[in-house]
């Protein structure tokens, strides 16, 4: 995959509301400096239920003193949200002096009265060690579902390689010094189309739900759809999850990555490697939707079909053995992107068979009858095309969405 390749009265009515959304508390509390608490280990999520997720992965090199504000959708809505960073990648700690979550009103600007201080074990500033995560503590207030929240970090120290997510198809903004709990976006000037070190929010639900991740590459991670718009077919499946009077299943949890392999690390660590962090690890979590393969098949040397089934099967059963569900899509038709060739269409076709077949998988959508041309099955649709052969656009993730059982991501523990 690519890697390319208002009034006073208004404003006071809107602080009002936010107060009902987000809580308000007696007061800010002021910044200056505290010494950071590291964690004795990393915060458990608790009861929550994922409302948004982004994959980690290694990307750059990390910066002291800067701060980012990034938007991110929200799937299901409820009360106590809680966000985790991340430094999985980070070979140095990291300290976050200041983290705060608000509710964006235009670009980097955020409704007044919205942004509220989230705290770590109390303290407002945390250190997480290389390889770690830390949990934010409950944040008091209702986040609503479908909503853009913002969540703005200043990281006070960092060094060495920093961990993010590349493909965000979501604008976010940078800054330098600490200016996260500023509600103006008068600071808030450089944009950027990545993520950094934010990888999950969570709430608690009423009533109860759950949540499905979607382990995937850049057709999960939304390449060709458009920015901004939400229109990646997690996106579009979330959308009809929060109307659907027939399943319980309300929040949705994105882990796609540009690139993504099952067998073998390279864009991010293969779907082996992360299925525990990126998925399992999620609270709420009660269904896997696999879709992947695409980049074993087409990357040189590409795997045989035996290969890519047996990393299916391990992942089936580390996933059941987890007491969750998993559910398998085929893989979509490739032909014109310029590492198709006979030999790995008919590894697709292989694979395809034993996915819908097998019975291994609690459940199948079948992705590949969606999206394949009528006029030639190894090829994608031309109105579903996103321009390469491969990536779907808007219409082709919302036909994707659509081809999804509901009631089979409600399958709860085995």
């Amino acid at each position: 995959m690519p890697r390319t390749a208002r009034p006073r009265r208004r404003t006071a009515l809107a602080a009002l509301s936010t107060c009902l959304v987000l809580g308000c508390g007696a007061g800010a509390t002021p910044q200056g400096a505290e010494e950071a608490r590291p964690p004795a280990a990393p915060a458990e999520p608790g009861d929550g239920v994922v409302t948004w997720a982004s994959s980690a992965d290694r990307f750059g090199e990390a910066v002291d003193g800067r701060g980012y504000r990034m938007v991110v959708h929200t799937s299901v809505g409820g009360s106590g949200l809680r966000v985790r960073l991340s430094n999985a990648f980070g070979d140095q700690p990291v300290t976050f002096g200041n983290v705060h979550a608000g509710l964006q009103r235009q670009g980097a600007a955020l409704v007044p009265g919205s942004n509220r201080r989230l705290t770590f074990d109390g303290a407002r500033s945390v250190t997480v060690p290389p390889g770690g995560i830390v949990h934010s503590d409950p944040l008091p207030g209702h986040v609503p579902a479908a909503s853009s929240l913002a969540v703005s970090l200043y990281v006070a120290r960092a060094g060495g390689a920093l961990t993010g997510h590349w493909l965000a198809m979501q604008t976010s903004y940078t800054t330098r010094g600490d200016h996260t709990a500023e509600e103006s976006a008068a600071h808030w000037k450089q944009r950027t189309r990545s993520r950094f070190y934010l990888d999950a929010v969570t709430v608690r639900p009423r009533p109860a739900a759950g949540a499905v991740v979607a382990l995937g590459d850049s057709v999960t991670d939304g390449w060709q759809s458009t920015t901004d718009l939400n229109r990646r077919w997690p996106d579009y499946l979330a959308r009809r999850l929060a109307t659907s009077p027939t399943t319980s299943v309300k929040g949705v949890a994105n882990a796609g990555i540009a690139g993504n392999r099952v067998l073998t690390d390279g864009a991010g660590q293969s779907a082996l490697n992360r299925l525990s962090r990126d998925a399992l690890s999620l609270p709420g979590v009660r269904t896997v939707f696999l879709f992947q393969g695409v980049n074993d098949i087409k990357f040189e040397p590409g795997v045989t079909a035996a290969q890519l089934i047996a990393g299916y099967r391990t992942l089936i059963d580390r996933v059941h053995g987890d007491g969750k569900c998993v559910v398998g899509a085929t893989i979509a038709p490739f032909k014109g992107w310029q590492e198709w060739d006979p030999a790995g269409e008919a590894v697709r076709r292989k694979v395809n068979a034993f996915i819908r077949t097998s019975g291994e998988f609690d459940a199948v959508a079948d992705f590949d009858r969606v999206l394949r041309s009528p006029d030639d099955p190894e090829s994608i649709l031309p109105a579903y095309d996103g321009g390469d052969h491969l990536h779907p656009n808007d219409k082709g993730m919302r036909a994707m969405a659509d081809a999804v059982d509901l009631e089979s991501l409600d399958c709860g523990s085995r």
